[in-house]
């Protein structure tokens, strides 16, 4: 499992008792193993910024300044100093120094003053009555006086023309379940030694201890032991591999349509998609009526206007040209349905689990006939959407969790603009402001990133509950605005009225309800064919104003889907 997924859930509002209790004790049972870890990394790394004034400190008021302040160094440090190593002239009179404990409850009194003043009423009579000189220690300590991260004020944009390297690029992996997606990847990473034979050799053998043997390149993807057991992609699974030219963030969506949700979230990172189809007989026709044909629509619908098909599993049929072509010819009529231009489609035969046409060229002669590109040829051939790199910030947090260079860490692809160490953001919806004390790309330190790019932003002076997985972060200057009603103009693929539904946008998701239909509009021109009709068509367009149950960050000409009882019934452009 990686760092990442140990917190994507990590549900902060009921976490909240931690802040509002008795503070951090001494028994270590409390902890978990991950606390307890990042206690220790946490304590040396206060030790060191002390220095030769660490011993002035025991490693109880370092764990406790620690718990406190959510693993924050910078706020530990500053803590400690003032308390213990440096105390002001006022602070030396007095013979009790404030806990921590007394510090954030001192910080938290606007916002809950009743409940402050119970906890201060008990601090008091614990103390025997020398809760007023604590109250006075801490009348000067402010929760942020951590310093904040330091900008180097850089162009960004001139310093990404200047250091234009490799282009980059993102593609989701959509299909039905068990068409061989994961597989696919997996051999592909394979052969271009993004892992080794070693660790596949390892899966291999812990696939076939569970009769699972033909599950090994699946799982260099497929980590979680629930999707292992179950060998079906559950989330979406991330990895990187650079060719020549470019640099490629693959996304292996889920095929499973209960796990559609999660293919949307990946379909919105992407600049385009390969679409495997199972060409075994019978699986194929299968698929076509499943989810084939509910994640072309869904592609579509999020943007992608490139698709490579990856006709997998050929080999099982005897690499027959005939099978192939009668696959490419039904692929090619659902895909121009649905609103692909024909120049934009290719097709290549593949065995994800012999790798045959994959990285290099299939070697059975039964395969021959087949001249074209491989799949990395395909993908190389590929552009990527142009950037939005001049227009306000906005990243779509696909992930939260702590590590241990931030207590508070998100990822998410930048969808538009730019961003650098030590810049102000505002998260919506909270419209609480943080800080970048740090920014990771490819597992590597850097001082910005632009539009187009998957990034890890450590941030600071903000508190974690504020932040969640499909919160827009935006620039403070030009956020984005939060409502919980909009108009949108949707291609409906089931029967629309006003009706409950669910609206997704990327990794947000929420309920809400179909209030009025506006318009029926014409599908090229756009034109009103027709005013508040009762129901819209199935292939129909229409203007339609959703109402939500809470207010979520949301702009015109974002793409957004409707589900509604497990089903995706229409998708549109917010106007």
């Amino acid at each position: 499992m990686s760092r990442h997924q140990a917190y994507r859930n990590y549900d902060y509002e009921n976490d909240l008792d931690e802040y509002e209790g008795d503070g951090y004790s001494d028994g270590e049972e409390e902890l978990s193993p991950e606390d307890r870890a990042q206690m220790e990394v946490g304590t040396a790394e206060v030790r060191a910024a002390l220095g030769t004034e660490s011993s002035k400190v025991t490693t109880q008021q370092i764990q406790e300044a620690l718990w406190h302040y959510y693993y924050d160094i910078d706020k530990s440090v500053v803590y400690l100093t003032t308390k213990f190593i440096a105390p002001s002239n006022k602070n030396k009179k007095k013979d009790l120094a404030p806990s921590p404990d007394d510090v954030v409850l001192t910080a938290q009194s606007q916002a809950s003053s009743k409940k402050i003043a119970a906890s201060t009423s008990k601090k008091k009579a614990d103390l025997g009555g020398k809760g007023d000189e604590v109250t006075d220690n801490v009348k000067g300590l402010k929760l942020d006086d951590a310093p904040l991260p330091k900008s180097k004020n850089l162009d960004v944009l001139k310093e990404f023309d200047k250091n234009k390297g490799k282009k980059s690029a993102s593609f989701v992996v959509v299909g039905h379940v068990d068409a061989g997606k994961s597989t696919l990847m997996g051999r592909l990473l394979l052969d271009l030694s993004v892992v080794d034979q070693r660790t596949i050799q390892k899966y291999r053998k812990e696939a076939e201890s569970i009769g699972k043997s033909s599950f090994a390149l699946a799982w260099v993807l497929d980590q979680r032991s629930e999707e292992r057991s179950r060998g079906v992609t559950i989330d979406i699974a991330t990895n990187k591999f650079e060719t020549e030219n470019t640099s490629f963030t693959i996304l292996d969506a889920p095929g499973h349509r209960d796990f559609i949700p999660n293919m949307i979230a990946g379909a919105s990172q992407a600049d385009f998609a390969i679409l495997v189809v199972d060409a075994t007989t019978g699986a194929f026709e299968a698929g076509l009526k499943g989810q084939t044909r509910e994640h072309s629509l869904l592609i579509r619908s999020m943007g992608v206007s490139r698709v490579i098909v990856a006709i997998n599993k050929l080999d099982t049929v005897g690499w027959s040209q005939e099978r192939f072509d009668e696959i490419s010819q039904q692929v090619s009529g659902f895909l121009s349905a649905t609103g692909f231009l024909l120049r934009n489609i290719s097709f290549i035969p593949v065995s994800g689990l012999h790798g045959d046409n994959i990285t290099k060229r299939s070697t059975d002669a039964a395969a021959s006939w087949y001249a074209g590109k491989t799949l990395v040829e395909e993908l190389e051939s590929s552009e990527p959407m142009t950037r939005a790199l001049h227009k306000p910030l906005r990243l779509t947090i696909s992930e939260v969790y702590r590590s241990p260079q931030s207590p508070l860490t998100v990822s998410g692809r930048i969808d538009a603009g730019s961003l650098q160490s030590g810049d102000a953001l505002l998260i919506q919806p909270s419209g609480e402001k943080a800080y970048v004390k740090s920014l990771e790309l490819d597992h590597e330190s850097v001082d910005w990133a632009v539009a187009g790019q998957n990034i890890v932003i450590h941030l600071s002076n903000i508190d974690p509950i504020h932040v969640r997985v499909g919160d827009i972060i935006c620039d403070t200057k030009q956020p984005i605005t939060c409502t919980d009603t909009f108009t949108v103009k949707v291609l409906a693929f089931d029967i629309l009225m006003p009706m409950q539904v669910d609206v997704h946008r990327g990794r947000l998701h929420a309920a809400g309800q179909i209030l009025e239909i506006a318009a029926l509009l014409d599908k090229t021109r756009g034109t009103v064919l027709k005013k508040k009709p009762r129901i819209v068509k199935p292939g129909s367009v229409a203007r339609v104003v959703v109402k939500m149950g809470t207010k979520v960050p949301l702009e015109a000409g974002q793409r957004i889907i409707l589900r509604s009882g497990g089903e995706t019934v229409a998708a549109g452009l917010l106007e």
